[in-house]
């Protein structure tokens, strides 16, 4: 049998400024990453986010980024390995507080944006990531890019590791993103996106932008929820997955 966890980044509006259809969008998906005020979100909105996760019985997550609201958090910055650490632990036991405070327990981490991409791609910072989880909670799961540094640094400490996929971003040869400043690193068909996702689970592979395939785990599909087209596609997918035999189920039960 197929089975895969659907996670989607929620959480990131903040003050006057609203952003995705979070609501509606954690009826679909099976696992929540909440943003932690750094790159996106405010106290009220992790308190409301959390408290509908945990309604939903959807598995929350943290998901720690760069101090950069004007970026999103998508924006690299120059930061050592002890930062990103103390960045990680500050963020995360943030959103552990509004968890507990809801009747919750934290499920898993997953960084943001440029920290999600560069901890990938370095040793150093995969392992500072991976250390601040491990400290705060061995338990906690680490959602970290197919194949990448993060995921090797996981691995290496003993953390339960979640591999995974993008259902809308396009991938290089090395198995890491396309970058979103250039033009082709988004999968805009609904359709071609969802029979990538499929083919990731069955085949274990997937068409780098070369036409280069690849072997790639899939154990968690991330599903952007600030699209505006976000919640018509997560759905789109989930009965689409279904129909294929695939079962959607949250990491770690």
């Amino acid at each position: 049998m197929y089975k895969v966890d659907l996670n989607s980044d929620l959480g990131e509006s903040f003050g006057v400024y609203m952003i995705g259809q979070d609501e509606e969008i954690l009826k679909v998906v099976t696992s929540a990453n909440i943003a932690c005020g750094f790159h996106a979100g405010d106290p009220d909105v992790m308190w409301k986010t959390v408290k509908m996760a945990v309604e939903n019985n959807v598995g929350i997550g943290a998901h720690p980024g760069f101090p950069d609201l004007q970026g999103f958090g998508r924006r690299d910055m120059r930061v050592s390995p002890k930062e990103v650490y103390n960045m990680m632990v500050y963020q995360i036991g943030a959103l552990n507080a509004f968890t507990e405070l809801h009747g919750g327990r934290l499920n898993h981490v997953k960084p943001h944006g440029a920290l999600y991409n560069m901890a990938s791609a370095c040793k150093e910072l995969a392992e500072a990531v991976a250390e601040s989880i491990y400290h705060l909670n061995p338990r906690l799961i680490l959602f970290g890019l197919a194949g990448s540094e993060l995921v090797k640094a996981g691995r290496k400490l003993g953390l339960y590791v979640a591999e995974e996929v993008f259902a809308d971003r396009t991938y290089q040869r090395d198995g890491t993103l396309t970058p979103r400043s250039f033009p082709n690193s988004m999968v805009k068909d609904p359709d071609e996106a969802v029979e990538r996702v499929i083919k990731m689970i069955k085949e274990q592979e997937v068409e780098t932008i070369d036409g280069t395939v690849i072997p790639i785990q899939a154990d968690t599909i991330c599903v952007h929820g600030d699209e505006p087209s976000a919640l018509r596609f997560v759905r789109h997918l989930r009965a689409s997955l279904h129909e294929n035999g695939i079962y959607v189920e949250k990491v770690g039960g």
